[in-house]
């Protein structure tokens, strides 16, 4: 009867076990800076365009890059064009922007996404570390002190420097 039981713990342990989910690693931290006016960035690195700061902004919809950047990713081939939508922006002004599939963004030093959408605004304006990226880490938490992103979804193979 001992035995029976023990086997029946043993089933039902594996069953949990089977219906936990897996976790990809360890979530990645990336330190963000204090630019003023409490608005916190994070380096962000496009292959065919560089790195730079972006903004981050829960608010954004989606990550959002300027016309110098994309002439830049258009040129190394690393920019699809997707569609147009009409974009709210913070004035409550609206403007019609396309939205292009970049190919390869790394948030920090390790957390790379492939085929992330971004919206594209006229110039050289600031660029957006907006939802369309963010949520792909999900899980994430934005925390002001210390200012930092931890980042859960990052792809299996992100953490290599390289973008390639």
């Amino acid at each position: 009867m001992l035995q029976i039981q023990n086997i029946i713990k043993l089933i039902g342990f594996c069953s949990v076990m089977l219906s936990l989910p897996v976790l990809a690693g360890e979530p990645t931290t990336v330190p963000m800076h204090d630019k003023g006016a409490a608005t916190y960035y994070v380096p962000v690195s496009i292959k065919g365009w560089g790195t730079g700061d972006f903004l981050v902004d829960t608010g954004a919809s989606y990550m959002a890059i300027n016309q110098v950047a994309l002439n830049s990713l258009k040129a190394s081939d690393q920019a699809e064009y997707i569609k147009q939508l009409i974009g709210t922006l913070a004035d409550g002004n609206q403007i019609v922007v396309p939205v292009y599939r970049i190919a390869s963004v790394r948030i920090g030093r390790s957390c790379k996404l492939t085929d992330v959408e971004a919206a594209v605004f006229p110039g050289n304006t600031r660029n957006i570390l907006g939802l369309s990226a963010l949520r792909r880490t999900a899980p994430f938490r934005f925390s002001v002190d210390p200012p930092k992103l931890i980042l859960s979804g990052c792809n299996a193979d992100s953490r290599t420097a390289s973008l390639d």
